[in-house]
């Protein structure tokens, strides 16, 4: 039988969360040995990223490219309902991703040695995020 669970964490303004350890609680309380773990976010303006764990640099540079590829203001944007962020950070969400699957095995997320699960919040202010986490297996 599969298991689904929903997750809410609290984003710091442009910023990454890892949430790696909440994600592989639900893999460990669903009882799934082998099989996939799909992570959701419920969101246009966040995204989620498996990304280098140890060196947060990894992370801060990534938001500076991608600062670089959708700047906050762009006079080209029409759709700025919530203010100059807000067009940017639907872009950044749909260059990286809502959503991604991770393989289960032995009962656990079977992520390299350096790679993390990180909550990308894209917007320029704080804000509560909803992840579903589904294991298949």
């Amino acid at each position: 039988m599969p298991h689904q669970h929903l997750l809410t964490f609290t984003t710091r303004p442009r910023a990454t969360l890892d949430i790696t350890a909440d994600v592989a609680a639900v893999v460990r309380a669903s009882g799934i040995a082998t099989g996939l773990a799909h992570v959701f976010v419920q969101h246009t303006s966040c995204s989620l990223m498996i990304t280098e764990n140890a060196d947060p640099d990894v992370r801060r540079d990534l938001e500076t490219v991608f600062g670089r590829l959708a700047p906050d203001g762009d006079a080209a944007y029409r759709h700025d309902l919530e203010g100059d962020d807000d067009m940017a950070a639907h872009a950044r969400s749909v260059l990286s991703d809502v959503g991604l699957t991770v393989p289960v095995g032995g009962g656990r997320l079977l992520l390299g040695t350096w790679q993390g699960i990180f909550l990308w919040e894209h917007r320029a202010s704080s804000h509560a995020r909803r992840v579903v986490v589904t294991v298949i297996g």
